[in-house]
């Protein structure tokens, strides 16, 4: 487990905690010296539970059979094109790849010879769940959304009753009511604001009911809402612009509005134009957590807080590597779960006919062969079969 070199990101691999476990299955942690600190993890934590800590990052590297980051080369479109050389043909690679990306990052990982594996495309089944670092993180954002909202918004949250008087509770909306979107609404509820939700597929109803939101229903046809995965799927630009359309009202009523709206692979839809963003009351605040692909909101700057029509627009990226004690100790119990399903006595076993490895194994003897990304990047689906 190498330290991670995004910058500004806090989060790490492994927690001391999950090396015991890897050791009983036959596998050696060795981790780069200062890897876990900014998480709150130190070396000698990790020293203590048995693994093996090195100073160089080419030593840490050079010695593993498997490398585990949380963002590796494609994730880290920064910096992370200096881990290349330091991969070896026959390595496995394991961590966020964004393998819908960029097909350049992809192929340059290929090129390597490793065998890579994306936690984004972790199959959304009963035995992957405790596998799935994307709804980990996305856990994370949405309950730090509507904290880093509630500490911009110039109102309080909850109702108070005090001697100046009673303070009404704020007003919140979440739109898209996934992982993200289901834990905004709980961190909202316990602040105390009056929350409610909207997201195109029906089956999120009566989630959202039973985290005590009220569900906005849109007089508005939705064809195939979601996939096979369960992730939203794209609609046409006429369901956006109705959808808009029946939003504005709902949105120019809220206090907080928080857009979660993302489709795998494609440029976020855009939810809350410029218009509907003046018509919010001044003070307002929009969390924008698809800002990182393009922004659910018009007037969103990605990575940045922008101000308009006196409204606060926040479209800050990973959200969750600002939580890094427990966002690393969420992903680490996805990680060595993963692990512990790839490793057999002791040793990587890639067996295709597996969904969990067939779905999430990106990269191998020198080829792309995940089908997916092969059919979204057009490449030839009869060349996926790797060379070694």
């Amino acid at each position: 487990m190498p330290r991670e070199i995004y910058p500004g990101e806090r989060r790490v691999a492994l927690v001391p905690a999950a090396v015991p476990g890897l050791a009983k299955a036959g596998i050696e942690v060795v981790v780069e010296a200062g890897a876990g600190e900014a998480a709150g993890y130190p070396d000698d934590a990790f020293r203590a539970k048995g693994a093996r800590v090195l100073a160089g990052r080419g030593e840490v590297f050079g010695a593993a059979d498997v490398v585990v980051q949380v963002l590796c080369h494609g994730a880290n479109d920064r910096n992370g094109d200096a881990d290349l050389p330091l991969l070896r043909e026959g390595q496995a690679l394991i961590g966020f790849l964004r393998p819908f990306g960029s097909l350049g990052a992809v192929e340059a990982i290929a090129a390597r010879g490793v065998a890579s594996f994306s936690v984004e495309l972790m199959p959304r089944i009963t035995r992957a769940q405790s596998m799935d670092a994307l709804s980990s993180m996305a856990s994370i954002a949405g309950y730090k959304a509507v904290l880093l909202a509630a500490d911009s918004l110039p109102r309080f949250f909850p109702m108070l009753t005090t001697a100046a008087g009673t303070i009404t509770p704020a007003r919140l909306l979440v739109i898209g009511a996934g992982v993200a979107g289901l834990q905004a609404i709980a961190t909202s509820r316990r602040l105390g604001a009056v929350t409610s939700a909207y997201d195109l597929r029906p089956a999120a109803k009566e989630q959202v009911q039973s985290l005590g939101a009220r569900f906005v229903e849109l007089p508005v046809e939705v064809k195939d809402a979601e996939d096979a995965r369960g992730y939203a799927k794209a609609q046409d630009e006429e369901f956006y612009r109705r959808q808009r359309e029946l939003l504005g009202r709902v949105v120019a009523e809220s206090d907080v509005v928080v857009t979660t709206a993302v489709v795998p692979g494609k440029k976020a839809p855009v939810l809350v134009t410029g218009e509907m963003v003046a018509a919010m009351a001044p003070g307002s605040v929009i969390v924008d957590l698809a800002a990182e692909r393009g922004g659910n909101c018009e007037l969103t700057r990605p990575g940045e807080v922008a101000q308009a029509h006196g409204v606060t627009i926040i479209g800050l990226f990973n959200l969750a590597g600002t939580v890094p004690y427990h966002a690393s100790q969420m992903y680490a119990r996805n990680l060595s779960t993963f692990l512990l399903h790839l490793v057999k006595e002791g040793s990587l076993r890639i067996d295709p006919g597996d969904e969990i490895t067939r779905d999430t194994l990106l990269t191998r003897g020198g080829e792309i062969v995940q089908p997916r990304v092969r059919e979204f990047f057009s490449l030839p689906a009869d060349a996926a079969e790797p060379r070694g």
